[in-house]
């Protein structure tokens, strides 16, 4: 049979995925599962550890700002619990009702980890003003200093472990888990200054200023993790270095004569390619087929986690395009 134009038979003949990523290798699929579930077990510790000294610490003490960090790790310890189980959700297998998978579970969990973070921040704002109006003062504050230096100490430790996750894994739950933390060095260095200026002065007003700034901190976390997971879940495209990386590979093959309708997304933990590739009429099945193969190693080898849909066509081909349409 000849691949031309007037085949009509062939014109909606598409190659998909002809045979297995090799980038994408189980050892290395399970090895990174493995990673994934630590950082999440190690985030579950590190909150409820943290939960226990500083619910201790501001019994002792009755600062806000401390309040303001002890609500922000009882959150943490929610989302971590959340965020592992996204984890787990989206590293299980396609199945016959997901056949694209499961990844866009992590941007689900990211989203429920920044509902979790706007409802503290409007909880601390309101905490933070009722503190100013009656003009609270904080006791015994040693005993808070050193449990924020703890709690220091052990979230430094989490995240340099979190980080070397998501190099391995590039996980958006686990990099969403780790902005928390990061945030929360510099919410406890502000707690430990709140004390500090506490102590040395009667000034009653630096804890809860300090606190409305942490609120602000929360919130613009809550913005850097929700603004990936939106894109995930409406399948936003690539960005356009990667849509022009993507076609220059494909027309680097020999064979292609040009490509339309190309459109990418991530679920979080795979991408996605398709497009219309075009290729000379006079070419048989057997030919197409090879060339879209190579295609499709050439974008595998650029691109470890992508999964790849091709349509090739005759070139030149009048039909309707994607292209056309959102132009």
């Amino acid at each position: 049979m000849r691949f031309h134009r007037n085949a009509g038979i062939l014109l909606g003949y598409t190659f998909c995925m002809t045979r297995k990523n090799p980038y994408m290798q189980d050892h290395h699929a399970e090895a990174a599962s493995r990673l994934q579930k630590s950082a999440a077990r190690a985030s579950v510790f590190v909150a409820t550890v943290l939960i226990c000294a500083k619910w201790h610490a501001y019994y002792m003490t009755g600062s806000v700002s401390l309040l303001s960090s002890l609500i922000d790790s009882i959150l943490d310890s929610f989302s971590s619990l959340i965020m592992m189980i996204g984890v787990h959700q989206a590293l299980q297998p396609a199945d016959r009702k997901h056949r694209f998978g499961h990844g866009k579970f992590e941007a689900l969990a990211s989203m429920l980890q920044v509902v979790f973070i706007t409802g503290s921040a409007v909880f601390l704002i309101y905490e933070s003003l009722l503190h100013m109006a009656y003009s609270n003062h904080v006791h015994h504050i040693p005993t808070g200093i050193g449990v924020m230096v703890l709690s220091m100490a052990l979230t430094l430790g989490l995240v340099g472990f979190q980080r070397h996750v998501i190099r391995k894994t590039g996980s958006l739950a686990i990099s969403a888990d780790s902005l928390h933390y990061q945030g929360d060095l510099l919410i406890n260095l502000a707690v430990i200054i709140a004390l500090l200026l506490s102590q040395l002065t009667a000034w009653p007003y630096f804890d809860p200023l300090f606190a409305l700034a942490i609120t602000v901190v929360l919130l613009h976390g809550a913005y850097k993790i929700g603004l990936p997971a939106i894109n995930i879940l409406t399948d936003k495209e690539l960005p356009e270095t990667d849509r022009r990386k993507i076609s220059r590979i494909i027309l680097g093959q020999e064979g292609v004569r040009a490509i339309h309708d190309l459109r990418t997304r991530s679920s979080g933990t795979h991408l996605f390619i398709e497009f219309h590739m075009e290729i000379d009429g006079h070419l048989n099945i057997k030919e197409a087929h090879e060339i879209t193969e190579a295609v499709e190693m050439r974008l595998y080898r650029a691109f470890p986690s992508v999964q790849v849909i091709i349509h090739p066509e005759p070139f030149g081909m009048e039909d309707s395009r994607l292209d056309d349409r959102v132009a």
